[in-house]
Parts: structure tokens; C-alpha cells; sequence
């Protein structure tokens, strides 16, 4: 378990170091915004398709443990070749994107097989104390990444040693990232395979998350995803190309969303339990339907700011109330298969929305103008998902809190965040409560 809270930390590191800043590095060496708008979403693509044969896969090596290792050390090494085109002062936009991807891919190929082997490892009564503790050591190593990082890429910018400044954040990213691979190789594994786990095959998947409930559920999250998606990628590039915000600008953005989210969720997870997350939801869909058209009243940074912080506050009760309604409802023992399910869905919703974000950009020649239309087109779509959260029925949950890992850092959102299911009461620990 201390083995776990030093992976965390590290994967922290890594995120604060490394993903976050591979949108502004792509636009630094010269990649078109477009294209480096892209890379923070087309790439999640990989990582949902790849989900699919990591059932197999783990049934083959005969571990959950051996499945993550593997996944972590592959997006360990992805960082030698970042470091590489950082210190040679160029790359493609093509080889950019397959390194991407495939950071991506093994990242959240691991993800579900995470959450089945930490399962087995922390004793049902102190999970949520432990997976608090977790998540925030994690949070922390993140904000600290992304903060030094940021302030770093902001004195060698004024030196004329961005690149070589980039090389060593991305060194930085890579080592923590093999700190954290050192932590799960040490880290027990009780059971390799655990007897109760359910591996629903794909058609039986969608017919269970096709139901009345789940299915309307789903449906609403993948319309706000695409919603969200046609102006959250190319938030950075416009900050970046057309406002001229420099690095300390940037990080001061996406600081300011991120402890919002941060200090918020704990609010949230009381407010859910007074008035259940369905009504949370609404909260949280109302609330994140002007955030992006925001962007086109001013450009002033007391004005950015305030859009942050509220977009940190609502994008967590969202998530919170999401996470709640889905996982919870879910028997223990098909969580990680429908988790796999949610993943995909979720990083097509993504795709989707930033292509059609993309081609609203590329007709209108990455203009100014067309910034401001993708971020009103984003509005306008994000209202139209409240009819969608309208049908979605109330589902019953017997928690009001659930953890969540920080799988990268997004300036429209402060981060995009994968459920800790082992965090959520196991059938046995409900059966006791009652």
C-alpha cells in the first residue's frame, strides 16, 4: 500500500512534467495549431481501442500486475524520443501524434487492470481513507509538475533555451514515470486473477449499458464529451498563437482550475449526499454550458481566471455525480469490464468533438474569428445536451463519494480524470451498512 502511494506520486509527477505541456511543446517546434490541437485528443483514441484486447492479453500473461507493468514501462520509454526531437529542435507532426498515441494507449490500456489489482490489495474497511490519502499525494505531485515545469519553460523562453528546457521537463516526466514502475513492480499482487472478476464479452457490455438507465446516462456523457471537445483542445493554441499568453499566464490558468476542482470535490460529495447526484448533475451540466463561450467576452486575464476557477468548480461536480450515478449502480464484479466500455465511449465522444472543432478551425483558416466560433458552436452544443440530461432517469446510489486517478491536466476542464472503482463500496461492505 506505501508501495501504491509512491506510484501515485510519481504518475503525478509525470502528468505535471510531460502531458501536460505536449500541446504547447508540438506548437514550440513549429507543428500548425491545428495539428498540435489535435494531439490532446486524437491520440485518447488508442488507448480506448486498445482497451478492448487487454482482457486477452492479461488472461495470456496471467496477471493484472504484469499487464500494468508492461503498460507503464511502454509509456516510460516514450518519453526517450520527446527528449530527443527536444534537444534536435524538430519532429513531425505525424511522428508527434504516434508518440502520443501510443503514450496514450498504454496509459489507459492499464487503467482497468489498475483498478482490479488495487481492489485486491487494500483491506475493504479503510479504502476510503486510503484512496483519499492516495488522491491527494497524487494531486500534489501533479500541481507541483506542472508548476515547476511551467515556471521553468518560462525563464528559458527569455534565455532562447525553450527546446533545451522542454528536453529536461520531458527527462523529468520519464523519471518519474520509472519511479513509478519501480513502485508497481514492488507492489504485491494477492491474487494474479481474481476469481470474481466478470469479463463481459463486448455485445453483452452494450446491451447492459444500453439499458433504459445506463444507456440515456451514457448517451448524455458522450454528447457533453463531443460538446466539450469542439473548443477544449484548441484552447492552448489560442492562448498560445493568438492571445500571445506566455508560459506563466498558462500555468496560472490551468493552476487555478485545477485547486477549484481540487478543493471543491469534497463540497460536492456532501451535497450529494443531501440531495442525491442526480440533482448534482443538473448542477454540474448547467453549469459547464457557458464556460467555453466565456472565452469571448474578454481576453483579460482577471476575467480568464474567474472563468477558470468556475469551470474547475462545476467540471467537478459533473464528474463527481457522473461517476456516482454509473459505477455505483454496477454489480462489484463488472466494474472494470463496463469501466473499459465507459472508457471507450468516452475517448470516441473526445475524438469526435475535436474533429469537428478542427474542421470548423480549418475552414475558417485558424483565425482569430474562428477560435470564437468553435468556443460559441461549443456553448450552443453543451446546452443542447440538457434535453439528453432531461430523459436521463434517477438512479439509485449507496455512496456519495467516489476517488478519482488524474490522468492528464486540460486547460477547458483543469483535468481529465478516471474513476478509482475500487474506492467505491464493495456488495459485501453495502450488505454490512444496511
Amino acid at each position: 500500500m506505501r508501495a501504491s502511494c509512491a506510484d501515485a506520486t510519481a504518475w503525478g509527477g509525470m502528468v505535471g512534467f510531460g502531458e501536460t505541456y505536449l500541446v504547447a511543446f508540438a506548437l514550440a517546434i513549429g507543428i500548425s495549431e491545428l495539428t498540435a490541437g489535435l494531439m490532446g485528443s486524437l491520440p485518447l483514441l488508442c488507448g480506448g481501442v486498445l482497451q478492448l484486447v487487454s482482457p486477452r492479453l492479461i488472461r495470456t500473461l496471467g496477471s493484472h500486475k504484469r499487464w500494468v507493468v508492461l503498460c507503464s514501462s511502454i509509456q516510460a520509454l516514450v518519453f526517450v524520443p520527446l527528449v530527443i526531437a527536444a534537444l534536435r529542435g524538430s519532429i513531425s507532426g505525424t511522428s508527434l501524434m504516434l508518440i502520443a498515441s501510443i503514450y496514450w494507449g498504454a496509459g489507459l490500456a492499464g487503467g482497468p487492470a489498475w483498478n482490479t489489482w488495487i481492489g485486491t490489495v487494500v483491506p475493504p474497511p479503510i479504502r476510503s481513507r486510503y484512496f483519499a490519502f492516495r488522491t491527494r499525494s497524487s494531486q500534489a505531485a501533479v500541481f507541483a509538475g506542472f508548476l515547476a515545469g511551467g515556471f521553468g519553460l518560462q525563464w528559458a523562453s527569455q534565455s532562447e533555451q525553450l527546446l533545451t528546457a522542454y528536453a529536461i521537463v520531458f527527462g523529468l516526466a520519464g523519471a518519474c514515470r520509472v519511479v513509478s514502475v519501480a513502485m508497481l513492480v514492488i507492489k504485491s499482487e494477492p491474487t494474479p486473477i481474481p476469481a470474481n472478476m466478470r469479463s463481459i464479452p463486448l455485445l453483452s457490455a452494450c446491451r447492459h449499458l444500453l439499458n433504459e438507465g445506463s444507456g440515456r446516462l451514457l448517451l448524455y456523457l458522450a454528447a457533453v464529451q463531443v460538446a466539450a471537445q469542439i473548443a477544449g483542445p484548441y484552447l492552448t493554441p489560442f492562448m498560445f498563437q493568438k492571445l500571445g499568453h506566455s508560459y506563466t499566464q498558462y500555468v496560472t490558468l490551468i493552476s487555478m482550475t485545477f485547486l477549484a476542482k481540487v478543493v471543491t470535490l469534497p463540497m460536492w460529495g456532501h451535497v450529494a449526499h443531501r440531495i442525491g447526484p442526480h440533482r448534482l448533475l443538473w448542477i454540474g451540466g448547467i453549469g459547464i454550458v457557458p464556460m467555453s463561450a466565456a472565452w469571448i467576452v474578454s481576453d483579460a486575464m482577471p476575467w480568464l481566471i474567474a472563468i477558470q476557477v468556475g469551470a474547475g468548480v462545476v467540471w467537478a461536480a459533473y464528474e463527481l455525480a457522473f461517476f456516482l450515478m454509473f459505477f455505483d449502480a454496477i454489480a462489484v464484479e463488472e466494474r472494470t469490464s463496463l469501466l473499459t466500455m465507459y472508457n471507450l465511449i468516452n475517448t470516441i465522444a473526445f475524438v469526435v468533438g475535436a474533429l469537428i472543432g478542427g474542421s470548423i478551425l480549418w475552414i475558417l483558416e485558424t483565425s482569430y474569428v474562428g477560435y470564437l466560433v468553435i468556443f460559441g458552436v461549443s456553448t450552443v452544443a453543451r446546452g443542447g445536451t440538457l434535453f439528453l440530461l432531461a430523459r436521463v432517469p434517477k438512479i439509485e446510489t449507496r455512496n456519495d463519494d467516489i476517488e478519482v486517478r488524474t490522468v492528464s491536466v486540460r486547460l477547458n476542464s483543469a483535468s481529465l480524470d478516471a474513476p478509482v472503482i475500487a474506492s467505491l463500496p464493495g456488495e459485501d461492505e453495502h450488505e454490512g451498512s444496511r
